[in-house]
């Protein structure tokens, strides 16, 4: 015979799980291709981030075998080598991502409300380069071809 158990209660709002207050939390994996070299930009408080898009193909294939793109810009506060290795990467370079998402609504020009997610980056990983078919530069090799670059094949 089984003995039915109780829940585990919790006591004064806690989580059963963490002696920390509960927080909202909505973060996001991608993996997606650069749409352009990343950027680095001034913020009103004079800190620098770094900002970029990334594409990432995903959905049904349609009438020409392909997959849809959906586009996601993309802010980074990183600082020394790991700003400097984003920085160099260039546009087609294969990503993954994790990201903090938000998402912000506010009021355009004409008065009308518009909501946009907002994305920064909490780590990334650089999986690919771009293959350059039409080149036979060394800085044009993909990283499965060159065990140097510091970069994992996919």
């Amino acid at each position: 015979m089984f003995a039915a158990r109780s829940a585990p209660r919790v006591l004064n709002g806690a989580r059963a799980f963490s002696t920390s207050p509960a927080h909202s939390l909505a973060r996001m994996q991608l993996i997606g291709r650069l749409a352009d070299q990343p950027e680095l930009t001034p913020t009103s408080t004079g800190r620098e981030l770094v900002r970029y898009a990334l594409g990432v193909k995903g959905g049904p294939k349609n009438e020409n075998g392909e997959r849809q793109t959906s586009w996601f810009r993309v802010a980074s506060f990183a600082e020394g080598p790991g700003r400097d290795l984003l920085l160099s990467l260039p546009k087609g370079t294969l990503m993954y991502i994790e990201a903090d998402a938000r998402m912000d609504t506010f009021q355009t020009q004409d008065g009308s409300n518009q909501s946009r997610l907002n994305l920064v980056q909490r780590n990334f990983e650089a999986l690919s380069r771009p293959q350059n078919r039409n080149s036979d530069s060394e800085s044009d090799r993909s990283a499965a071809e060159d065990p140097h670059s510091g970069l994992g094949a996919s």
